[in-house]
């Protein structure tokens, strides 16, 4: 019996599937290594059981929270205990001694806004790591986590009282700021390891008391190997303190006391402009006396692609300059100046940088939510860096991949100058480059650098180059660690910073807490090389043949010609090259040296945004389960496995582990923009499916929505007939029979008369059209209204409108991988929109406005398709250019409930229509996040449940919220979640009449009530 089958024999929840396998085979490091099993306790005493039992066994443990770390401590060859899905509980708050008590599990974010709730907005929890959405207390403490305020509030083991404990036996015993003591004191058993290890970590600390004084704690970020310094007598024999920082190496945290800090008041952000980082770095001991909570640095490349891929407007409010540093001040900071007002103590301190002469400019940011957007910048440093894009040099991308490795060095912060000019020094000398970004403040450089990880020969040079790094850092008197620990990354280098007696007394500790070894091997102690287990090392090269145009690696140009004349459907570029593509793991000649679907879906770093509980929209089915596998990240694993793992080509696409991975990825394509590293897994979904399905059986929903397009036109006579049977007692047997799930509202086909009475009086598309709009086949079918009041609110300036309602988008072929179809349809649009003019396309249903933006140029990779890409407008993304034109709507709601869809979000921007809207005097309540119907998904069996829970994210709580206000839905599929929330929805029993509108509809006076005689209400079937 393996591990696995023993564990659920005891009732612990353990999975030992492929699939499962994948996703924990890696954190956020450069690393992967395979887990013999993973399991989900409850409690910490189902913790001990687990434990025990792989102690009993010999088989190591790996614990593991939000699986973000950069130095690969959250990954092994054992089991893998996952805390964040059930140990994510605040346990208590106690305002009065300013202390809270937490499950390991749970996330910072969380935490943090739990202690403020509980204490009426006064208290939070400090650390805030830039992963601190998605990374848990438990991590935290693992690698002793600071964060970008740690300029004032220091590593988490400055907040740490006690913490409670699962031993490498099994013991659950209670680490305090002065001893080590029984869970519980009536289990004999545990009392007397306590002891044990009590009297063994006196030993070593009186042993080694010189070394542990003169090698620890010499700058503030040091965190590399043990805290054993705070077992010394004028630290009070701290057991908890010295454990934070451990990785999980000496025992499993499974909760933890902490202390709570004031929150910050009248904060302002200072972003500070500089030609270098190494300068930034000179006027950090200028600014430290000035008391901020924060001096945070990022380059431009960083900036440059978040605004390459976000837009501009994400990094607005930067002042000129190739590196920043971002400065907050607030009240305390202002204290510690002898003042009160903190508006004139950013201007002093500003005054001051201008008098050391290296600050180019600076702009103050006192706006909450212009704020939180720079910070965004920073936080999401790790991602951006890691692939670069730059819209103002086009040689900055493509091949440009950095990565960690030596991404967390650290040094005493009046040193980071000098220690920042001799690193670009070590980088030239190997060739290699570095994005810098980190905690100035702190003297904590976080930086990614442009090793090849794929080659032997970059093996090489990151080894050497790692070596060199860490005798530099060493001879600046810094740390090889600053926050991320040691792991696999480091570890086998701690040897260059501690002397041969220190490293004796970290394996000491090592052993005094786990004889056996048995927990998180290779971390620390008795690492393998830096380069063993790298993930990117020893993929087959292969070629993976896509529809899509994927870009790098491939050899596209030759065959535009044939693409673009008809002559292939189904297979890309590479495919074309004659290379074998049945699997074979000899590479030849032909092949590239990186097929681009392997490099896209290599994207994912683990940074793990898409775990993130609030803030953008990734990804709304993690939200809805707390499932690995149901988040980018797991399903981007996954990925890299089949192209690392599958026999072959074709039994890769045939992967049952990928398709479970993908079933409910909702396709909303907001990681596209959300995720850092750029992952599309919308995309990369839908050319799975059209290898997996080619030449079999499809699901039922793939003919029966993946086809509407081809079969609407036909419903207009029928519609009547259609809606009738819709709402009638066979409704049921008709859903099931199209693969729909029957609990589902269906929509209502506009009539016959409907469609003639909106449609027909719109002018087609004519040499003196001004605006082409698109009429796509959703509008056309089911709500024509949308498109007679787009036209009119597009021709209010005098302009003339075309309509084109003949051309489609492709939208349901592509989101279920039919992908021939998509790229037939597709070029057929291209040729007939491509009319020489640069005359903007709008398009009033947004997922078809994306589709037409995005994925024509990306399956249609000509010119004449990327020209009418880039025509493309949403409904939302247009109204400006009317509003500056000087036109204005008739009277309109002071307050609207707004529901961006996803696909708008993605592509267009995240503020287009509340910018459009808020510009008209309107006040947004914006519905955060996936309304759960997204497009065909929310409609196919077996989705019913996910698509309710991912709209209880946003939707439905805004609509609770106040269910008589208009509620705006450009899209369809949006419009029919709110249509089926009111119909079910009993927080919802007053309001059963709430419909979406489209922002055309609002903005007209043509807007018409939901339903006619001659267009029914939505119905359920």
């Amino acid at each position: 019996m393996d591990i696995a089958d023993e564990l659920a024999d005891l009732g612990v929840d353990a999975d030992a599937s492929p699939r499962r396998l994948a996703e924990y085979s890696y954190d956020a490091s450069n690393y992967r290594i395979p887990p013999r099993a993973v399991t989900f306790p409850r409690s910490g005493r189902e913790v001990a059981t687990i434990v025990a039992r792989c102690h009993d066994r010999g088989v190591p443990v790996i614990v593991r929270g939000g699986g973000t770390s950069m130095a690969g401590n959250a990954i092994g060859d054992g089991v893998v205990i996952d805390l964040s899905r059930h140990l994510d509980q605040v346990i208590s708050v106690d305002a009065e001694t300013s202390t809270a008590v937490a499950g390991s599990g749970i996330v910072l974010t969380t935490l943090a806004a739990q202690a403020r709730a509980a204490t009426d907005g006064r208290l939070t929890f400090a650390p805030d790591p830039s992963s601190a959405s998605r990374a848990t207390l438990g991590g935290a403490i693992g690698n002793d986590a600071c964060g970008n305020h740690s300029v004032r509030y220091g590593r988490t083991s400055d907040h740490v009282i006690e913490l409670h404990l699962v031993t490498a036996d099994g013991m659950l015993l209670t680490a305090t700021r002065d001893g080590l003591y029984a869970t519980d004191p009536h289990d004999r058993e545990a009392v007397a390891r306590a002891a044990e290890i009590t009297a063994e970590l006196r030993g070593l600390a009186s042993d080694n008391m010189a070394i542990l004084r003169t090698e620890l704690e010499t700058i503030p970020r040091q965190v590399s190997g043990y805290h054993l310094a705070r077992l010394l007598p004028e630290n009070g024999f701290d057991v908890a303190r010295a454990l934070v920082g451990s990785e999980g190496t000496c025992a499993i945290v499974v909760s933890a006391k902490v202390r709570l800090v004031p929150v910050a008041t009248s904060q302002l952000l200072l972003c500070v402009g500089y030609h270098s980082p190494a300068d930034a770095a000179r006027d950090v001991p200028a600014i430290l006396p000035f008391a901020p909570s924060a001096i945070e640095g990022i380059d431009r490349k960083i900036v440059a692609t978040m605004a390459a891929r976000r837009g501009r407007d994400t990094v607005a409010g930067l002042p000129e300059g190739s590196a920043w540093l971002f400065i907050d001040v607030d009240s305390e900071s202002a204290e510690a100046q002898g003042e009160s007002d903190v508006p004139a103590t950013a201007k002093r301190l500003l005054d001051h940088l201008r008098g050391q002469g290296r600050m180019i400019d600076a702009t103050v940011v006192d706006d909450p939510a212009r704020r939180k957007a720079l910070w965004r910048v920073r936080e999401d440093g790790a991602g951006l860096s890691s692939r670069l894009a730059d819209p103002d040099d086009e040689s900055v991308g493509g091949n440009y991949e950095s990565w960690p490795g030596w991404e967390d060095a650290a040094v005493a912060p009046e040193r980071l100058a000098d220690y920042l000019d001799d690193f670009a020094e070590l980088l030239d000398q190997h060739g290699l480059t570095g994005v810098m970004y980190g905690h100035f403040g702190a003297g904590c450089m976080h930086v990614r650098i442009t090793f090849d990880l794929r080659t032997p020969e970059g093996r090489t040079v990151m080894d050497n180059f790692c070596t060199d790094a860490a005798n530099l850092v060493v001879r600046h008197g810094g740390s090889l660690s600053g926050e991320h620990g040691d792991g696999r990354a480091r570890s086998a280098l701690l040897p260059v910073m501690y002397s041969p007696a220190m490293m004796a007394a970290f394996a000491r500790f090592k052993s005094i807490w786990d004889p056996t070894g048995n927990l998180n091997p290779g971390s620390i102690i008795d690492p393998p090389p830096i380069t063993a287990d790298l993930a990117l090392a020893d993929v087959p090269r292969r070629t993976w043949p896509t529809t899509f145009d994927l870009g790098h690696g491939s050899r596209n140009a030759p065959l535009e010609s044939a693409l673009s004349s008809g002559a292939v459907d189904d297979m890309s570029a590479t495919a074309l090259s004659g290379a074998d593509v049945r699997g074979g793991f000899e590479a030849t000649p032909e092949l590239p040296l990186l097929d681009p679907f392997v490099h896209a879906v290599q994207g994912c770093i683990g940074v793990g945004r898409c775990r993130a509980d609030t803030g953008g929209v990734m990804c709304p089915s993690y939200r809805a389960t707390r499932d690995e596998k149901d988040s980018t990240r797991g399903r981007a694993r996954v990925l890299q496995d089949m192209v690392r793992t599958a026999p072959s080509v074709d039994e890769g696409w045939r992967s049952p582990e990928v398709a479970d991975a993908l079933e409910l990825c909702l396709s909303c394509k907001a990681c596209s923009t959300d995720c850092p590293t750029g992952v599309d897994m919308a995309t990369y979904k839908s050319e799975f499916l059209d290898h997996h399905y080619r030449r079999r059986l499809r699901p039922l929903s793939h003919y029966s929505l993946g086809w509407m397009p081809a079969w609407l036109s036909a419903t207009g006579t029928a519609a009547p007939l259609i809606n009738r049977a819709l709402s009638s007692k066979i409704s049921g047997l008709a859903a099931r029979a199209g693969g729909l799930d029957p609990r589902r509202t269906m929509p209502a086909f506009a009539t016959r008369r409907a469609r003639k009475a909106h449609l027909d009086d719109l002018a087609p598309v004519s040499p003196t059209s001004q605006i082409i709009l698109f009429v796509d086949s959703f509008t056309r079918a089911f709500r024509p209204q949308v498109a007679a009041a787009a036209a009119e609110v597009l021709g209010a300036t005098g302009e003339q409108v075309g309509c084109s309602a003949e051309n489609c988008c492709a939208l349901t072929w592509i989101s279920t991988g039919q992908l021939g179809k998509a790229r037939r349809t597709l070029r057929r649009t291209a040729a007939n929109l491509d009319d020489g003019t640069d005359r903007p396309i709008v398009v009033p249903e947004p997922s078809c406005a994306a589709a037409l933006a995005k994925d024509l140029p990306e399956l249609v990779p000509t010119d004449s398709a990327r020209r009418v890409a880039a025509r493309v407008r949403s409904f939302a993304a247009h109204l400006p250019t009317l509003l500056d034109a000087g036109w204005q709507p008739p009277a309109l709601p002071d307050e609207v409930t707004l529901q961006t869809h996803c696909h708008e979000y993605a592509v267009f921007g995240a503020r287009t229509g509340t910018a459009a809207l808020e510009a008209l005097g309107v006040t947004v309540h914006s519905a955060d996040g996936c309304c759960g119907v997204a497009g065909n998904f929310g409609f196919e069996k077996g989705h019913y449940e996910v698509s309710m829970a991912v709209a209880e994210n946003g939707l439905a709580p805004a609509l609770r919220d106040d269910p008589h206000r208009p509620v705006v839905t450009d899209g369809f599929s949006c419009a029919m979640a709110v249509e089926h929330l009111a119909t079910v929805d009993d927080g919802l029993a007053d309001a059963r009449e709430i419909r979406g509108v489209h922002l055309a509809e609002l903005l007209t006076s043509t807007t018409r009530p939901p339903s006619t005689p001659d267009e029914p209400r939505r119905v359920r079937s």
